[in-house]
């Protein structure tokens, strides 16, 4: 085998050289029951898969149904696999790959909205700074006192990634996120 062809301890070898890795939003219906976050994480550990995203909520107590949204990367056929696989597992309802439906409809990518908490130390200049920051990014201010600030932003993780820079040489000291929510637009469901 030459270098290219080596196993590396992940399912992306298997891929052609050619082949671009791509991130891609999947949407997971799955039962509410102890033990099925842990099955689909093992799943994607067990075969060496990154999950850049995850968000976990019940959606409809009756049914007891939680949808779980991933982010994750890989080549076509990679994440072909990845939605094969979590459709064979036996809690898993539906698995919906929101960027193929999203590019299906016209779009470039699904709704996705993420939330942060940033926690940011300071005074005098430093403070009026953070404000002033705050409120051009829309961001809410949470918890305050005279040596810190907690400001809530929602929005793309783009937008919460540029907000974090710039806070960083202010006095931010901690960050909280919550991992991507997404739906696509129209009147399709899951």
């Amino acid at each position: 085998m030459n270098a290219h062809q080596q196993p590396t301890g992940s399912a992306y070898f298997i891929a052609p050289e050619t082949a671009k890795a791509e991130s891609h939003t999947l949407s997971v219906l799955v039962n509410n029951e102890p033990g099925v976050l842990a099955r689909v994480i093992g799943l994607f550990s067990g075969r060496g898969y990154n999950i850049e995203s995850l968000t976990v909520s019940e959606t409809e107590h009756e049914a007891h149904l939680s949808r779980i949204t991933i982010v994750t990367r890989g080549t076509p056929s990679v994440l072909e696999q990845i939605k094969a696989q979590l459709d064979r597992l036996v809690p898993v309802h539906r698995v919906v790959d929101l960027t193929v439906r999203a590019r299906e409809q016209g779009q470039e990518r699904p709704i996705e909205r993420e939330v942060a908490l940033l926690k940011v130390v300071g005074t005098g200049e430093r403070r009026a700074e953070t404000l002033r920051l705050a409120d051009a990014f829309h961001a809410k201010v949470v918890d305050a006192t005279v040596e810190h600030f907690i400001l809530e932003i929602t929005g793309k993780s783009s937008k919460i990634d540029q907000f974090v820079a710039v806070l960083k040489p202010l006095g931010l000291i901690e960050v909280c996120r919550t991992g991507i929510a997404a739906m696509n637009r129209g009147q399709q469901g899951m």
